[in-house]
């Protein structure tokens, strides 16, 4: 036979509580797979067929991680450099002003080049000149952050791909606040070395959710014994 008298202010707030930490647990599940939709639809634009800078504007915030194919020219007297690392050693993004056949110019990371070829005379083959077609990754990169250091103007070195300050500096008006990244086909001699785009995305909703869900159990298991303590849950023998 259960009889149970319980403290009515202690069941109410564990009642508000308990409720606040099952909808944060539901919460990360509904977060949980927003996250996993979002992997796909990357994984599904990097590797679909390239579109045209045009349709990558009318998609707006979706064209992220979008392919695209631009045909044109690269301005190569304005080439500038974002700092990064390799393999644990200093390389360079090569971030060169891209002109379109139409006169529209987007920024675009053509790969990364260690700091012994960062001048372009020691990598004369790779510097296109003419006409020619860059596919790349569509982005619109992270802002600097607080603590990203100054750029080093007078050797045209940036430490984040601050595309409005870059396009500030050399006077730029750029059709978007975007980058392409060039993806891995080589350059006449090898550098830049393309196809650095990198996705990575944070997924841990999954142990969010235990943990909330965890302490929801935990608090039960609290407000069960306190009663079993003070003699107000009692389970006794059918008669």
């Amino acid at each position: 036979m259960l009889t149970f008298r319980p403290f009515w202010k202690l069941t109410f707030a564990s009642a508000v509580l308990f409720a606040i930490l099952l909808s944060l647990g539901f919460w990360q599940l509904n977060r949980l797979q927003w996250k996993l939709d979002l992997i796909a639809q990357v994984n599904a634009n990097m590797h679909a067929a390239p579109i045209s800078p045009d349709a990558a504007l009318a998609m707006g915030t979706a064209a992220q991680y979008r392919r695209v194919a631009l045909g044109g020219r690269f301005d190569n007297s304005r080439e500038a450099y974002v700092f990064g690392t390799e393999s644990g050693a200093p390389v360079y993004h090569v971030i060169v002003p891209f002109v379109t056949r139409d006169g529209r110019t987007f920024l675009v990371d053509r790969g990364v080049v260690p700091k012994e070829k960062i001048s372009p005379a020691t990598r004369a083959p790779g510097q296109i000149a003419g006409d020619t077609r860059v596919v790349g990754v569509w982005r619109t990169p992270d802002a600097p952050g607080w603590f990203t250091p100054a750029p080093d103007a007078a050797h045209r070195i940036w430490f984040a791909h601050d595309l409005i300050g870059i396009a500030k500096v050399d006077r730029i008006a750029l059709a978007a606040p975007v980058i392409v990244e060039a993806d891995a086909t080589p350059n006449p001699g090898g550098w830049p070395k393309g196809g650095q785009t990198v996705v990575t995305f944070r997924n841990e909703h999954l142990q969010y959710a235990i943990t909330w869900f965890g302490l929801a159990a935990v608090l039960m298991g609290i407000y069960i014994a306190y009663h079993v303590s003070f003699g107000r849950l009692r389970i006794g023998r059918f008669r």
